[in-house]
Protein backbone atom coordinates (compact mmCIF):
# COMPACT_ATOMS: atom_id res chain seq x y z
CA UNK A 1 0.00 0.00 0.00
CA UNK A 2 1.36 3.57 -0.94
CA UNK A 3 1.90 6.41 1.79
CA UNK A 4 -1.23 8.26 -0.04
CA UNK A 5 -3.13 4.96 0.32
CA UNK A 6 -2.11 4.63 3.94
CA UNK A 7 -3.24 8.40 4.76
CA UNK A 8 -6.15 7.98 2.86
CA UNK A 9 -6.88 4.27 4.87
CA UNK A 10 -6.08 6.63 8.29
CA UNK A 11 -8.57 9.67 7.81
CA UNK A 12 -11.80 7.00 6.60
CA UNK A 13 -11.01 5.14 9.71
CA UNK A 14 -11.14 7.99 11.83
CA UNK A 15 -14.22 9.25 9.91
CA UNK A 16 -15.64 6.19 10.68
CA UNK A 17 -14.39 5.74 14.50
CA UNK A 18 -16.23 9.60 14.64
CA UNK A 19 -19.65 8.54 13.38
CA UNK A 20 -19.78 5.82 15.59
CA UNK A 21 -20.03 8.16 18.91
CA UNK A 22 -21.68 11.10 17.78
CA UNK A 23 -19.84 12.62 20.93
CA UNK A 24 -16.03 12.14 19.53
CA UNK A 25 -17.56 13.75 16.09
CA UNK A 26 -18.50 16.48 18.64
CA UNK A 27 -15.03 16.70 19.94
CA UNK A 28 -13.06 16.82 16.70
CA UNK A 29 -15.09 19.37 15.32
CA UNK A 30 -13.73 22.46 14.79
CA UNK A 31 -15.30 25.71 16.19
CA UNK A 32 -14.04 29.33 16.23
CA UNK A 33 -14.17 29.83 20.49
CA UNK A 34 -12.23 26.39 20.65
CA UNK A 35 -8.90 26.99 22.93
CA UNK A 36 -6.54 25.95 20.57
CA UNK A 37 -2.80 24.74 21.24
CA UNK A 38 0.08 27.19 18.59
CA UNK A 39 3.57 26.03 20.67
CA UNK A 40 3.97 23.13 22.93
CA UNK A 41 7.80 22.12 23.97
CA UNK A 42 9.62 20.84 26.65
CA UNK A 43 13.33 21.34 28.10
CA UNK A 44 15.16 18.15 28.54
CA UNK A 45 14.13 16.25 31.74
CA UNK A 46 17.95 15.41 33.64
CA UNK A 47 18.36 13.62 36.73
CA UNK A 48 18.50 16.25 39.98
CA UNK A 49 21.79 16.37 41.69
CA UNK A 50 23.08 14.45 38.70
CA UNK A 51 22.17 16.10 35.13
CA UNK A 52 23.01 18.64 33.04
CA UNK A 53 20.47 20.67 34.84
CA UNK A 54 20.96 20.26 38.43
CA UNK A 55 22.98 24.10 38.73
CA UNK A 56 20.33 25.30 36.57
CA UNK A 57 18.19 27.44 39.20
CA UNK A 58 13.77 27.59 38.32
CA UNK A 59 14.81 31.34 37.17
CA UNK A 60 17.38 30.72 35.05
CA UNK A 61 15.15 27.46 33.88
CA UNK A 62 12.37 29.64 33.20
CA UNK A 63 14.45 32.05 31.49
CA UNK A 64 15.65 29.86 28.64
CA UNK A 65 12.44 28.37 28.27
CA UNK A 66 10.53 31.14 27.74
CA UNK A 67 12.75 32.70 25.57
CA UNK A 68 12.30 30.23 23.15
CA UNK A 69 8.94 30.07 23.29
CA UNK A 70 8.76 34.07 22.78
CA UNK A 71 11.97 33.29 19.89
CA UNK A 72 9.26 30.26 18.15
CA UNK A 73 5.89 31.39 18.45
CA UNK A 74 5.92 33.70 16.26
CA UNK A 75 3.88 36.09 17.99
CA UNK A 76 4.45 39.79 18.58
CA UNK A 77 5.31 39.29 22.87
CA UNK A 78 3.37 42.28 23.24
CA UNK A 79 0.37 40.02 22.59
CA UNK A 80 1.05 37.67 25.19
CA UNK A 81 -0.82 38.84 28.72
CA UNK A 82 -0.30 36.22 31.23
CA UNK A 83 2.46 33.15 31.88
CA UNK A 84 1.02 30.66 34.26
CA UNK A 85 3.67 28.64 35.88
CA UNK A 86 3.21 25.67 37.46
CA UNK A 87 5.84 24.83 40.48
CA UNK A 88 5.46 23.02 43.45
CA UNK A 89 8.74 23.90 45.54
CA UNK A 90 10.23 26.91 44.92
CA UNK A 91 10.31 29.74 47.58
CA UNK A 92 8.95 32.99 46.36
CA UNK A 93 7.42 31.22 43.19
CA UNK A 94 4.99 34.07 42.63
CA UNK A 95 8.26 36.43 42.23
CA UNK A 96 10.54 34.26 40.34
CA UNK A 97 7.84 33.59 37.89
CA UNK A 98 7.17 37.69 37.29
CA UNK A 99 10.65 38.33 36.74
CA UNK A 100 11.82 35.51 34.45
CA UNK A 101 9.10 36.59 32.09
CA UNK A 102 10.54 40.38 32.31
CA UNK A 103 14.09 38.40 31.61
CA UNK A 104 13.14 36.29 28.92
CA UNK A 105 11.92 39.62 27.01
CA UNK A 106 8.36 40.34 27.39
CA UNK A 107 6.85 43.26 27.56
CA UNK A 108 6.12 44.85 31.51
CA UNK A 109 2.03 44.56 30.22
CA UNK A 110 2.80 40.75 30.33
CA UNK A 111 1.55 39.56 33.76
CA UNK A 112 2.87 36.36 35.27
CA UNK A 113 0.96 34.14 38.26
CA UNK A 114 1.71 30.71 39.74
CA UNK A 115 -0.25 27.58 40.00
CA UNK A 116 0.58 24.91 42.88
CA UNK A 117 -1.83 21.61 43.33
CA UNK A 118 1.28 19.40 43.36
CA UNK A 119 2.10 16.91 40.69
CA UNK A 120 -0.45 18.34 38.70
CA UNK A 121 0.36 21.96 38.55
CA UNK A 122 1.35 21.92 34.96
CA UNK A 123 -2.41 21.08 33.64
CA UNK A 124 -3.35 23.20 36.13
CA UNK A 125 -1.39 26.18 34.62
CA UNK A 126 -3.34 24.78 30.91
CA UNK A 127 -6.45 24.71 33.17
CA UNK A 128 -6.01 28.05 34.36
CA UNK A 129 -5.11 30.08 31.33
CA UNK A 130 -7.64 28.17 28.74
CA UNK A 131 -10.24 29.34 31.16
CA UNK A 132 -9.32 33.15 31.42
CA UNK A 133 -9.37 32.93 27.34
CA UNK A 134 -12.50 31.62 27.32
CA UNK A 135 -13.88 33.90 29.87
CA UNK A 136 -12.34 36.73 28.32
CA UNK A 137 -10.13 37.77 30.48
CA UNK A 138 -6.96 37.29 27.78
CA UNK A 139 -6.87 36.42 24.35
CA UNK A 140 -3.34 34.78 24.56
CA UNK A 141 -1.46 33.11 27.68
CA UNK A 142 1.20 31.09 27.99
CA UNK A 143 1.38 27.67 30.20
CA UNK A 144 4.49 26.58 31.90
CA UNK A 145 5.40 23.60 34.02
CA UNK A 146 8.50 23.62 35.82
CA UNK A 147 10.56 22.19 38.31
CA UNK A 148 14.36 22.53 39.92
CA UNK A 149 14.41 19.88 42.14
CA UNK A 150 18.06 20.06 42.39
CA UNK A 151 18.57 23.67 44.09
CA UNK A 152 15.13 23.26 45.78
CA UNK A 153 14.77 19.88 47.61
CA UNK A 154 11.24 18.49 48.65
CA UNK A 155 11.03 19.11 52.34
CA UNK A 156 7.57 16.93 52.90
CA UNK A 157 4.33 17.84 54.53
CA UNK A 158 4.59 21.00 56.87
CA UNK A 159 3.69 20.65 60.64
CA UNK A 160 -0.25 20.17 61.19
CA UNK A 161 -3.00 21.74 63.69
CA UNK A 162 -4.01 18.74 66.60
CA UNK A 163 -7.40 19.31 64.56
CA UNK A 164 -5.59 18.41 61.78
CA UNK A 165 -3.93 15.63 62.91
CA UNK A 166 -6.64 14.33 65.41
CA UNK A 167 -9.27 13.67 61.80
CA UNK A 168 -8.97 9.99 60.64
CA UNK A 169 -8.74 11.35 57.30
CA UNK A 170 -7.04 14.19 57.40
CA UNK A 171 -4.29 13.37 59.02
CA UNK A 172 -3.20 10.95 56.47
CA UNK A 173 -1.51 13.81 54.54
CA UNK A 174 1.26 13.71 57.21
CA UNK A 175 2.21 9.95 55.18
CA UNK A 176 5.21 10.35 52.95
CA UNK A 177 4.44 9.10 49.48
CA UNK A 178 6.21 5.71 49.54
CA UNK A 179 4.10 4.80 52.05
CA UNK A 180 1.23 5.57 50.16
CA UNK A 181 2.77 3.79 47.26
CA UNK A 182 2.77 0.67 49.47
CA UNK A 183 -0.33 1.28 50.88
CA UNK A 184 -1.67 0.60 47.13
CA UNK A 185 0.21 -2.33 46.92
CA UNK A 186 -1.20 -3.89 50.09
CA UNK A 187 -4.87 -2.95 49.94
CA UNK A 188 -5.32 -3.93 46.12
CA UNK A 189 -2.87 -7.10 46.14
CA UNK A 190 -0.28 -6.13 43.71
CA UNK A 191 3.20 -8.35 43.43
CA UNK A 192 6.54 -7.43 43.24
CA UNK A 193 6.44 -8.73 39.82
CA UNK A 194 4.09 -6.94 38.14
CA UNK A 195 4.96 -3.67 39.91
CA UNK A 196 8.84 -4.50 38.29
CA UNK A 197 7.79 -5.49 35.00
CA UNK A 198 5.59 -2.49 34.97
CA UNK A 199 8.54 -0.41 35.50
CA UNK A 200 10.98 -1.74 33.12
CA UNK A 201 8.09 -1.37 30.11
CA UNK A 202 8.68 2.08 31.05
CA UNK A 203 12.08 2.15 30.80
CA UNK A 204 11.80 0.05 27.33
CA UNK A 205 9.79 2.28 25.56
CA UNK A 206 11.75 5.22 26.77
CA UNK A 207 14.98 3.38 25.18
CA UNK A 208 13.00 2.93 22.22
CA UNK A 209 11.67 6.42 21.69
CA UNK A 210 15.02 8.08 22.54
CA UNK A 211 16.93 6.14 19.98
CA UNK A 212 14.21 6.18 17.34
CA UNK A 213 14.23 10.36 17.90
CA UNK A 214 10.54 10.42 18.95
CA UNK A 215 11.65 12.85 21.29
CA UNK A 216 12.88 15.44 18.95
CA UNK A 217 10.35 17.41 18.33
CA UNK A 218 9.16 17.88 21.75
CA UNK A 219 12.75 19.06 23.41
CA UNK A 220 14.12 22.32 22.69
CA UNK A 221 18.05 22.79 24.38
CA UNK A 222 18.89 24.48 27.11
CA UNK A 223 22.59 26.60 27.34
CA UNK A 224 23.33 26.81 31.12
CA UNK A 225 26.42 26.05 33.51
CA UNK A 226 27.29 23.26 35.02
CA UNK A 227 30.06 22.99 38.07
CA UNK A 228 31.79 20.04 38.20
CA UNK A 229 31.23 18.69 41.86
CA UNK A 230 35.07 17.35 42.43
CA UNK A 231 36.94 19.92 41.06
CA UNK A 232 35.13 23.06 41.56
CA UNK A 233 35.11 24.16 37.80
CA UNK A 234 32.56 25.32 35.95
CA UNK A 235 31.72 25.32 32.14
CA UNK A 236 29.23 26.15 29.69
CA UNK A 237 27.26 23.13 28.64
CA UNK A 238 24.31 22.44 25.94
CA UNK A 239 21.26 20.05 27.53
CA UNK A 240 19.39 18.90 24.77
CA UNK A 241 18.48 14.96 25.89
CA UNK A 242 16.52 12.88 29.00
CA UNK A 243 18.90 11.61 30.96
CA UNK A 244 17.11 9.53 33.14
CA UNK A 245 16.51 6.45 30.49
CA UNK A 246 18.78 3.54 31.68
CA UNK A 247 19.20 1.61 28.43
CA UNK A 248 18.69 -2.12 28.79
CA UNK A 249 16.47 -2.42 31.69
CA UNK A 250 14.79 -5.56 32.62
CA UNK A 251 12.13 -6.97 34.94
CA UNK A 252 14.84 -9.58 36.46
CA UNK A 253 17.23 -6.71 36.58
CA UNK A 254 14.93 -4.38 38.26
CA UNK A 255 14.30 -7.65 40.84
CA UNK A 256 17.65 -7.26 42.43
CA UNK A 257 17.06 -3.63 43.39
CA UNK A 258 16.62 -3.96 47.42
CA UNK A 259 12.97 -2.22 49.22
CA UNK A 260 12.81 1.49 49.24
CA UNK A 261 10.97 1.48 52.35
CA UNK A 262 11.28 -1.97 54.34
CA UNK A 263 9.22 -0.44 57.37
CA UNK A 264 6.29 -0.14 55.09
CA UNK A 265 5.23 -3.36 54.15
CA UNK A 266 4.72 -5.17 51.52
CA UNK A 267 7.61 -3.21 50.79
CA UNK A 268 7.77 -3.12 46.98
CA UNK A 269 8.69 -0.09 45.81
CA UNK A 270 12.42 0.66 44.97
CA UNK A 271 14.47 3.25 43.16
CA UNK A 272 13.96 1.39 40.09
CA UNK A 273 10.41 1.09 39.80
CA UNK A 274 9.64 4.45 41.46
CA UNK A 275 9.21 7.99 39.37
CA UNK A 276 12.57 9.82 39.03
CA UNK A 277 13.26 13.10 41.29
CA UNK A 278 14.38 15.50 38.12
CA UNK A 279 14.64 18.99 36.69
CA UNK A 280 12.79 20.34 33.47
CA UNK A 281 10.17 22.70 32.50
CA UNK A 282 7.40 22.94 29.65
CA UNK A 283 5.56 25.15 28.26
CA UNK A 284 2.22 25.47 25.94
CA UNK A 285 1.11 28.55 24.00
CA UNK A 286 -2.84 29.05 24.24
CA UNK A 287 -5.20 31.10 22.44
CA UNK A 288 -8.91 30.93 20.67
CA UNK A 289 -9.17 29.21 17.48
CA UNK A 290 -10.24 32.21 15.71
CA UNK A 291 -7.43 34.34 17.24
CA UNK A 292 -5.41 32.08 15.77
CA UNK A 293 -6.47 32.17 12.40
CA UNK A 294 -6.16 36.15 12.15
CA UNK A 295 -2.53 35.59 13.29
CA UNK A 296 -1.99 32.90 10.77
CA UNK A 297 -0.46 30.36 13.18
CA UNK A 298 -0.39 27.13 12.93
CA UNK A 299 -2.47 25.52 15.47
CA UNK A 300 -1.35 21.67 16.69
CA UNK A 301 -4.12 21.07 18.78
CA UNK A 302 -6.70 22.19 20.74
CA UNK A 303 -7.22 21.52 25.02
CA UNK A 304 -10.95 20.42 25.28
CA UNK A 305 -11.19 20.49 29.10
CA UNK A 306 -9.86 19.24 32.80
CA UNK A 307 -11.61 17.83 35.88
CA UNK A 308 -10.18 17.01 39.32
CA UNK A 309 -11.26 14.69 42.07
CA UNK A 310 -10.14 14.11 45.19
CA UNK A 311 -9.98 10.56 47.37
CA UNK A 312 -8.45 9.11 50.70
CA UNK A 313 -4.80 10.28 51.02
CA UNK A 314 -3.55 7.21 52.40
CA UNK A 315 -4.15 5.53 48.78
CA UNK A 316 -3.24 8.99 46.96
CA UNK A 317 -1.67 6.65 44.16
CA UNK A 318 -4.82 6.11 42.32
CA UNK A 319 -5.84 9.22 41.34
CA UNK A 320 -6.55 8.12 37.70
CA UNK A 321 -8.88 5.61 38.04
CA UNK A 322 -10.98 8.72 39.68
CA UNK A 323 -10.05 11.01 37.66
CA UNK A 324 -10.37 9.34 33.77
CA UNK A 325 -13.81 8.33 34.07
CA UNK A 326 -15.06 11.51 35.76
CA UNK A 327 -13.34 13.36 32.22
CA UNK A 328 -14.56 10.79 29.90
CA UNK A 329 -18.12 10.92 31.51
CA UNK A 330 -18.10 15.02 31.31
CA UNK A 331 -17.43 14.58 27.14
CA UNK A 332 -19.79 11.37 26.99
CA UNK A 333 -16.69 9.22 25.64
CA UNK A 334 -15.40 6.03 26.55
CA UNK A 335 -11.95 4.57 26.49
CA UNK A 336 -11.98 2.96 23.73
CA UNK A 337 -12.44 6.69 22.14
CA UNK A 338 -8.94 8.07 22.99
CA UNK A 339 -6.00 7.21 21.18
CA UNK A 340 -3.34 7.99 24.01
CA UNK A 341 -3.21 7.71 27.41
CA UNK A 342 -0.37 9.42 29.57
CA UNK A 343 -0.73 8.64 33.04
CA UNK A 344 2.15 9.71 35.65
CA UNK A 345 4.07 7.15 36.54
CA UNK A 346 4.55 8.52 40.49
CA UNK A 347 5.19 4.93 41.26
CA UNK A 348 4.74 1.28 39.49
CA UNK A 349 2.42 0.59 42.04
CA UNK A 350 -0.26 3.47 40.75
CA UNK A 351 0.21 2.31 37.01
CA UNK A 352 -0.10 -1.28 37.65
CA UNK A 353 -3.38 -0.47 39.56
CA UNK A 354 -4.82 2.27 37.42
CA UNK A 355 -4.05 0.27 33.80
CA UNK A 356 -5.72 -2.70 35.79
CA UNK A 357 -9.14 -1.06 37.34
CA UNK A 358 -10.08 0.84 33.89
CA UNK A 359 -8.74 -1.67 31.64
CA UNK A 360 -6.43 0.44 29.77
CA UNK A 361 -5.06 -1.03 26.56
CA UNK A 362 -1.55 -1.16 27.26
CA UNK A 363 -0.03 -0.15 24.08
CA UNK A 364 -1.78 2.88 24.45
CA UNK A 365 -0.05 4.18 27.83
CA UNK A 366 3.17 6.01 27.77
CA UNK A 367 3.98 4.83 24.60
CA UNK A 368 7.05 6.84 24.77
CA UNK A 369 7.47 5.65 28.41
CA UNK A 370 6.48 7.56 31.80
CA UNK A 371 8.20 9.44 34.52
CA UNK A 372 9.56 5.89 35.79
CA UNK A 373 12.09 6.40 33.21
CA UNK A 374 12.40 9.96 31.99
CA UNK A 375 11.48 11.47 35.59
CA UNK A 376 8.85 13.77 37.41
CA UNK A 377 9.86 17.36 37.89
CA UNK A 378 6.82 17.76 40.13
CA UNK A 379 5.53 21.29 38.87
CA UNK A 380 6.63 20.27 34.99
CA UNK A 381 5.04 17.13 34.61
CA UNK A 382 1.02 18.23 33.68
CA UNK A 383 2.61 20.43 30.94
CA UNK A 384 5.05 18.33 29.86
CA UNK A 385 2.30 15.55 29.53
CA UNK A 386 0.64 17.85 27.20
CA UNK A 387 3.79 18.24 25.34
CA UNK A 388 4.67 14.38 25.00
CA UNK A 389 0.81 13.39 24.17
CA UNK A 390 0.17 16.26 21.29
CA UNK A 391 3.61 14.93 19.76
CA UNK A 392 3.40 11.23 20.24
CA UNK A 393 -0.87 11.83 18.71
CA UNK A 394 1.33 13.19 15.07
CA UNK A 395 4.13 10.37 14.92
CA UNK A 396 0.78 7.75 15.47
CA UNK A 397 -1.34 10.21 13.07
CA UNK A 398 -3.92 9.82 15.95
CA UNK A 399 -6.55 12.60 17.26
CA UNK A 400 -7.24 11.92 20.95
CA UNK A 401 -5.28 12.12 24.32
CA UNK A 402 -5.69 12.07 28.00
CA UNK A 403 -3.65 13.07 30.54
CA UNK A 404 -3.92 11.62 34.33
CA UNK A 405 -2.09 11.98 37.26
CA UNK A 406 -2.23 11.26 40.77
CA UNK A 407 -1.58 14.30 43.40
CA UNK A 408 -0.45 14.10 47.10
CA UNK A 409 -2.55 14.48 50.12
CA UNK A 410 -5.04 12.81 48.14
CA UNK A 411 -6.28 13.65 44.39
CA UNK A 412 -6.62 13.31 40.93
CA UNK A 413 -6.85 15.37 37.34
CA UNK A 414 -7.03 14.46 33.99
CA UNK A 415 -7.14 16.50 31.00
CA UNK A 416 -8.27 16.11 27.74
CA UNK A 417 -6.32 17.13 24.09
CA UNK A 418 -7.04 16.95 20.52
CA UNK A 419 -4.45 16.72 18.40
CA UNK A 420 -4.83 18.66 14.56
CA UNK A 421 -1.41 18.15 13.22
Amino acid sequence: MSSAQQRLSSISNQLAAGAANPAKQRLLAKNPDDIVITLAVRTPLTKARKGGLKDTTLDDLLISLLTTVREKSNIDPNLVEDVCVGNVLSQGQAYIARSAVLAAGYPVTTAASVANRFCSSGLLAVQNIANQILAGSIDIGIAVGAESMSTNPDGGAPQMSQQILSHPIASQNQQPMGQTSENVAAQFNLTREQIDEFAAKSFQKAEHAQKSGWFNDEIVPVHTKVKDPKTGEVKEIVVDRDDGIRYGTTAEGLAKIRAAFPHWKPSVTTGGNASQITDGAAAVVLMKRSRAQDLGLSILGKFCGATVTGLEPRIMGIGPSRAIPKILSKFSLTKDDVDVFEINEAFATMGVYCVNKLGLDESKVNPRGGAIAIGHPLGCTGARQVVTALSELRRQDKRIAVTSMCIGTGMGMAGIFVSEH
